[in-house]
């Protein structure tokens, strides 16, 4: 057993003693002048402002199709990207947003169709996959629906009445 223990602390000893070269002689300048820029402007993200997060298309007519426009602008100092556009279901549809950086003071416009079905009040969620500071913006529509007053009246099922014997 004294010889394993003495052969393992050998071995370490020259693991750790083989090594010639200094950290130092590895690191890059150019890496170290890279990096300490890029954390310098780390925090000047883009930012995206919006004419409106929320639009309204009021009470609509069950199966109802409607379309609107968010418009935003980059408010920020860094070239704004949208790289994604998703809704929270199948029923709302994001499309033509520009995937081309956006330099600041420049604006862009994004379209969302909604096909108007539901019951009542309905809300949905767009969300905006961008490279500002929180990664992501959220934009909402809203509409009440009605039923349409021409759909066929649903009549009620009977009911199934099994006898017990």
């Amino acid at each position: 057993m004294k010889k394993v223990i003495l052969g393992l602390s050998a071995l370490c000893m020259v693991a750790f003693t083989s090594c010639k070269e200094d950290a130092s002689s590895k690191i890059n300048s150019e890496n170290v002048a890279a990096a300490a820029e890029r954390d310098a402007t780390s925090g000047d993200f883009p930012t995206i402002t919006f004419e409106e997060t929320e639009h309204d298309f009021g009470t609509i007519v069950n199966g109802t199709p409607v379309e609107t426009k968010f418009k935003y602008k980059n408010t920020g100092n860094s070239p704004l990207v949208v790289s994604n556009i998703k809704s929270t279901c199948g029923c709302t549809v994001p499309s033509d947003w520009n995937r081309e950086p956006l330099a600041p003071g420049e604006s862009a416009e994004f379209t969302v169709k909604f096909n108007g079905k539901g019951k009542g009040a309905v809300t949905k969620s767009i969300t905006l996959t961008t490279n500002t500071e929180k990664g992501s913006e959220v934009v909402k529509i809203k509409s009440f629906v009605e039923a349409d007053p021409n759909a066929p009246a649903k009549t009620p099922a009977k009911p199934v009445i099994k006898q017990v014997q």
